[in-house]
């Protein structure tokens, strides 16, 4: 197994992974591979945001939608002397 150092570790950061491998039963080391295994485990294999909004639009006709009417742009405020 390959090993892994890091540096500059924030003793905030330190404290709060040891509390949180203390409510989880286990060392800072193990809390450390936990957090790590699922940060890069690999995405679901189901569909990502962007797909899931363009399958529940895809069948909308855009000449259907209403176009809004413009009005004039306002003028900008002048300022009172």
């Amino acid at each position: 197994m390959a090993s892994l150092t890091i540096r500059n570790f924030d003793d905030e950061l330190k404290a709060r992974l040891r509390l949180q491998a203390a409510q989880h039963g286990w060392s800072m080391e193990q809390e450390a591979r936990e957090i790590l295994r699922r940060a890069v485990q690999a995405p679901s294999s189901g569909p990502g945001f962007a797909q899931t909004i363009h399958r529940r639009f895809a069948a909308l006709d855009v000449q259907d939608l209403p176009v809004p009417k413009r009005r004039t742009a306002r003028l900008p405020a002048t300022p009172k002397d």
